[in-house]
C-alpha cells in the first residue's frame, strides 16, 4: 500500500552565500528557542528558493531583488509535480511565507539594506472545511477493529480512545509519556505541543479505563530496558514515530469500511465537531484542542450541521 503524508526530509542548501545565511538564520532560531519542527521545516522551504536562485545563478543576499521573488512566486504557481497537478495555493503560501520572514531578519541584521520581500503578496489562503467527519457509531465501528486479545491491540484500542477523547494531535500522543496521565484524576499533560506550549486536558473515564487495561496487561509485555517512560510503545519495546502511528489508524479506518479515508487527525475533527454539537463553549474546545487563536477553532462552526438542520427543518416553508 502506498504511504503517502511525509514531510519533505531537509536537504542541504547549496554552498553558497544564500545558503551560509540560512544556516545563521537558523541558528538564531535555534537560540530563540524555536520548535525543532519550525526550524525544519524553514530549512526546507527556504533550501528550495536557495537552489532555485543557484540554477538562476543567483547565489548573493544582494542580488535577490523584488522581481526575482515575484519570479520565484510565478514560479510556484505554474509548477507542476509529478502526478501533473500544480501546488494548492496552501502549499504555495507554505513556500513564501519563510521567504519573507527570512529576509525580514536580513535586513534588521543589517545584512540587507532593504528587505526586497516586504511588499510582496502572498497567495489567498483558500478556506477549506475537514475532508473527513465522523459519526458516533462510525467512530465504535473504527475502535472495535484492533484485537484487543493481542497486546499490541490493546495498545491500539487504548491509543484510538485516547485520541477520540481528548482531541490530541498525532506527535503530542506519541509523546506522551507514563507520567503525563493521570487517570484517577481524569486528566492528560500535553508537553511542548505545538508553539511549545504545554496544557492539561480532561480524558473521559471509557478512555482512560482503556490506557489503565493496557498499562496493567498488555505494556509490560512490550517494553524494554532501559524504559524511557514512553506511554505507548512500538512492538521493538521503543516509542512509537508519527509515521507509524498514522499508518496504524488509517489502517484502522479503512477495516471498518465505513466509506471514509482519514488517520489521527479525522479523530481530532471528530472530536472537536461532536463536542460542539452536543453544546460545548467553543472557549473550551479551543483549549482542548490547544489553538492559540480562537479563529482556528470557529471552522467547526461550519462543520457542527446537527443545529442548523434542526432550525432549518423547522422554519423552511418546503419542510413538509
Amino acid at each position: 500500500m502506498a504511504r503517502t503524508g511525509r514531510k519533505p526530509k531537509p536537504a542541504k542548501p547549496p554552498d553558497t552565500a544564500l545558503g551560509e545565511m540560512l544556516e545563521e538564520y537558523l541558528k538564531s532560531l535555534q537560540v530563540r528557542n524555536y520548535s525543532e519542527m519550525t526550524v525544519k521545516c524553514r530549512r526546507v522551504y527556504i533550501g528550495y528558493f536557495i537552489r532555485w536562485c543557484k540554477d538562476r545563478g543567483v547565489t548573493e543576499p544582494v542580488e535577490v531583488t523584488r522581481p526575482i521573488i515575484e519570479s520565484y512566486q510565478r514560479y510556484l504557481f505554474y509548477y507542476r509535480q509529478k502526478n501533473g497537478k500544480p501546488l494548492t495555493f496552501i502549499s504555495q503560501n507554505v513556500r513564501l511565507t519563510p521567504l519573507r520572514v527570512w529576509f525580514k531578519w536580513m535586513a534588521r541584521q543589517r545584512y540587507l539594506l532593504h528587505n526586497p520581500a516586504s511588499e510582496i503578496e502572498l497567495p489567498r489562503r483558500e478556506y477549506r472545511l475537514p475532508k473527513t467527519i465522523l459519526t458516533v457509531s462510525e467512530v465504535e465501528q473504527v475502535l472495535a477493529q484492533p484485537d484487543i486479545r493481542e497486546p499490541l491491540g490493546l495498545r491500539d484500542r487504548a491509543m484510538l480512545e485516547t485520541l477520540y477523547s481528548t482531541g490530541m494531535r498525532r506527535r503530542e500522543l506519541v509523546n506522551l509519556k507514563l507520567y503525563d496521565m493521570d487517570t484517577e484524576r481524569g486528566t492528560v499533560t500535553v508537553r511542548q505541543g505545538k508553539g511549545k506550549k504545554d496544557r492539561v486536558i480532561p480524558i473521559g473515564d471509557r478512555a482512560a479505563a482503556w490506557v489503565e487495561k493496557y498499562l496493567r496487561e498488555a505494556r509490560p509485555q512490550i517494553v524494554v530496558e532501559p524504559d524511557d517512560y514512553a506511554m505507548f510503545l512500538a512492538n521493538t519495546g521503543e516509542g512509537l514515530s508519527i509515521y507509524h502511528m498514522t499508518y496504524l489508524v488509517r489502517d484502522y479506518v479503512n477495516a471498518a469500511n465505513i466509506g471514509k479515508r482519514g488517520s489521527c487527525h479525522m479523530f481530532r475533527h471528530t472530536m472537536a465537531t461532536l463536542m460542539l454539537e452536543n453544546g460545548a463553549d467553543i472557549r473550551y474546545i479551543q483549549q482542548m484542542l490547544g489553538h492559540a487563536d480562537l479563529r482556528a477553532t470557529q471552522i467547526y462552526t461550519h462543520v457542527s450541521i446537527r443545529q442548523l438542520k434542526q432550525i432549518h427543518t423547522a422554519t423552511h416553508p418546503a419542510r413538509l
